[in-house]
């Protein structure tokens, strides 16, 4: 197949997708609308610019600026970055004339999906257009401003098929005007979980280790967290807290200062996907206090290995944790409900090992990668 991926093709998770259609043989072309550079072989990289993204440095990554930042980036983008689509979608236009895909693969809606959309419009014939749905398309952006709503519909509109990482984001497509004859597929965001790099350690874990994996982002009460960690201290005192992505974010730093923690915390600096297994197989406990998500890739990873989860208590996360068996859900803007989960997670010796036998089942059932991309690469022949 020909395939175009238009993305940010900075972010890990889209890398290792758009890798397995390279190993597979099949012409993969990308617009990544960050500029950077690829560490596998495609036939082109194409950088289409879009919502303010030129502004950004080639060896930024995802979420690396301080959670302030994020927080207001985000917001000056949701309004006016829909205004740059009509500017931006002729490069991209033109791109797609010269490849002839078979298919257009957009991989989140903002504001990949709605630069696609706006591009593919005026095109007499038109390659088939996939959007993937990121965990918090619909419950963040697309109502955060009347223009989101707008372009989010549209979208949902020109796209013939759509893929998501959990059951409740295809019910919301068709509440945001998805055709109820548009094919859907639900598989993890990243492809799925790799049991080459995230498998449990050959030795139950013994100390009190709790990792939070979720780095800086707008929708992760990281506050809460670090709010929590004297709490659980005042009651495990041998606790040991690893923030991953979080080295040098000035907002932790602060917070580990003022609470008094430094003693008991890890800000650890962003690591290679492929070393991230032996980070969590350090860990008893995962904790993701996300208040908007999918099914996010560092979790089920961290489940992966052993991890007890707790994570926010939403309606996707409901799709992988059942509160009291396999993990622990919680009030991610609550300190005291997140030191609860954690502290019954570290006392309760049998509930962990309960659940990582359940965990275990879990992804080998649903989340691995080979048997999920093989899903993926038959999804694409239907609507190519």
């Amino acid at each position: 197949m020909r395939l175009l991926f238009v993305t940010d093709a900075r972010s890990p998770i889209s890398r290792n997708w758009m890798k397995y259609f390279v190993e597979r043989g099949d012409e993969v072309f990308v617009a990544t609308t960050f500029d950077c550079e690829l560490d596998f072989p495609v036939k082109r990289l194409e950088f289409t610019p879009v919502a303010f993204s030129a502004a950004k440095k080639r060896t930024s990554a995802p979420s690396s600026a301080s959670s302030r930042t994020l927080s207001l980036r985000t917001k000056i983008r949701q309004w006016l970055g829909p205004l740059t689509l009509p500017a931006a979608a002729p490069k991209l236009r033109a791109f797609i004339k010269e490849v002839q895909p078979d298919i257009v693969h957009a991989m989140r809606i903002p504001y990949e999906g709605m630069l696609a959309a706006v591009a593919l419009k005026s095109l007499v014939t038109r390659p088939s257009f996939l959007i993937s749905i990121w965990g918090n398309d619909f419950t963040l952006h697309a109502p955060s401003t009347p223009l989101m709503k707008m372009h989010t519909r549209r979208v949902m509109q020109a796209v013939d098929a759509l893929h998501a990482d959990v059951e409740r984001d295809i019910r919301l497509a068709h509440e945001w005007g998805l055709g109820v004859d548009k094919v859907t597929l639900v598989a993890p965001g990243s492809g799925g979980v790799r049991s080459e790099i995230f498998y449990p350690p050959a030795e139950p874990v013994t100390n009190p280790v709790v990792i939070n994996p979720r780095g800086v982002r707008p929708y992760v009460r990281n506050d809460s967290f670090f709010k929590a960690i004297p709490l659980v201290l005042a009651k495990r005192p041998d606790a040991k807290f690893l923030c991953s992505s979080m080295q040098g974010e000035v907002q932790a730093q602060t917070w580990v200062r003022e609470l008094g923690i430094e003693s008991a915390v890890e800000l650890m600096p962003p690591m290679p996907f492929s070393e991230m297994g032996n980070v969590f197989r350090r860990a008893q406990i995962v904790v993701s206090p996300s208040v908007h998500d999918g099914t996010p890739n560092s979790l089920i990873e961290a489940m992966a290995c052993g991890c007890f989860p707790v994570a926010g208590d939403l309606d996707s996360i409901r799709e992988w944790i059942t509160h009291g068996q396999n993990g622990l859900l919680v009030d991610a803007g609550s300190p005291q409900s997140i030191v609860d989960a954690i502290l019954l997670g570290l006392e309760r010796e049998d509930l962990r090992r309960e659940a990582a036998g359940l965990n275990a089942h879990i992804i080998s059932a649903r989340a691995e990668y080979g048997v999920i991309m093989k899903q993926v690469a038959e999804f694409y022949e239907t609507i190519k």
